[in-house]
């Protein structure tokens, strides 16, 4: 939906600003739970993507509605390898699927890659903070190591929940959170 709303910007400042402002109050709340409970729960993330879609509906027609589920698909197929082979939770993967369904395929892969970039550089500063340098570059080369090799998500799945209890978990709705809100900085959409 924002990228028909940033398209006409002139024209719809108010209706950007309230998306804008929407999506990072939901994205705010959801890292802070996130950041607590390591989940982000389904009464956040399917409301966001069912309003996104009746927002866009209601706002574009049958228009807005395609380009606010075909985001949708964008923000799921994005992060969906990830949760397929467990690095990943089912709430991060619907909570970017949310953010597609407000703003649109292209932006959500912008704000995918921006929260990409975000997330590795958390995760450089939980490793450096708690001294584990060795030991996680040894999982991190595991892994890739693990993906290249062995290419079954059932079984990558598996060796990933196996070693879930070894290694400090990332709650990824804060870098989704931060990077989604930074991109709209990024684009001049500021309140």
């Amino acid at each position: 939906m924002l990228e028909m709303v940033y398209n006409h910007l002139a024209d719809n400042a108010i209706l950007v600003w309230s998306v804008w402002g929407l999506v990072s109050v939901i994205l705010i709340v959801a890292a802070v739970i996130d950041g607590r409970q390591l989940r982000v729960p389904n009464w956040i993330t399917f409301p966001m993507i069912l309003s996104g879609w009746l927002a866009s509906g209601i706002v574009y027609g049958s228009e807005g509605l395609w380009a606010s589920f075909v985001g949708t698909m964008f923000g799921l197929g994005l992060l969906l390898p990830a949760y397929a082979i467990g690095g990943m939770g089912a709430g991060d993967v619907k909570l970017l699927a949310g953010v597609g369904a407000w703003i649109g395929a292209t932006q959500t892969v912008w704000a995918f890659v921006v929260s990409a970039l975000i997330g590795a550089v958390i995760a450089l500063v939980m490793v450096a903070v708690s001294r584990t340098w060795r030991h996680h570059q040894k999982q991190f080369l595991s892994i890739i190591t693990e993906i290249l090799v062995i290419r079954s998500p059932t079984k990558l799945s598996e060796m990933a929940a196996d070693r879930k209890p070894t290694m400090m978990l990332l709650p990824y709705g804060i870098p989704i959170a931060i990077g989604t809100i930074g991109y709209f900085a990024y684009l001049g959409i500021t309140l």
